[in-house]
């Protein structure tokens, strides 16, 4: 009697789900772990990601690194006094991008759920391994994200092409005692400016 012979199936490797850093971390992109997580690979890359897709008038990108000191200046403006740990969440409020990028607000909307939940993934674990609670308290969160929107305003109208009657109405009008200006650094330089923000803050003894 003759035996059918038997199929091979193809040898199908795993998809890879992890990005490997230069600190030699290999960070599980879908399911992150804080151990996995240094302060010098999201610097790295932060300064590497430009805001508003690189279409600014400026010699250099506006980096997300350099952003995230711009929500945080503005943030210890809006609530003066503001505790140094809910300084260090303003810093890090974008820090996931080092893994996932920087995307415009309408291409967000367009991929929905997917990306918003690996992007809180990526936020908890973060904030755990830094010692910041996993969720913000709600007071603290629309503190930030006002700082967030007030950010881009000035980001819109000074290097990324919006007349002041367009940022009226996509973004946050800044009250009139705040006034930033949006300087793009070169990404050595901004690079710098996060880690030494960031040093200033963890080293803090106001908590």
């Amino acid at each position: 009697m003759v035996m059918a012979a038997k199929l091979q199936t193809p040898f199908t490797p795993p998809k890879r789900a992890w990005q490997r850093m230069l600190s030699g971390r290999r960070l599980d992109i879908l399911d992150p772990s804080p151990l996995d997580i240094e302060i010098e690979d999201i610097a790295h890359g932060l300064a590497r990601v430009a805001r508003w897709n690189g279409q600014t008038m400026s010699a250099h990108a506006f980096s997300v690194a350099e952003h995230s000191l711009v929500v945080e200046q503005i943030a210890r403006h809006l609530k003066p006094g503001l505790q140094t740990k809910w300084c260090l969440a303003a810093l890090l409020h974008d820090a996931p991008e080092y893994v996932i990028g920087d995307m415009i607000s309408p291409f967000k909307s367009a991929l929905g759920s997917a990306y918003k939940t690996i992007e809180h993934k990526l936020e908890v674990a973060i904030h755990l391994r830094f010692s910041l609670p996993a969720t913000l308290p709600v007071g603290i969160a629309r503190l930030i994200k006002k700082a967030d929107r007030l950010s881009a305003y000035f980001e819109a109208t000074q290097i990324a092409g919006f007349s002041t009657e367009e940022s009226d109405k996509y973004f946050l009008i800044p009250p009139p005692d705040l006034h930033v200006s949006i300087v793009p650094l070169p990404v050595a330089q901004a690079q710098i400016a996060f880690m030494d923000r960031f040093l200033a803050l963890t080293q803090s003894d106001n908590d």
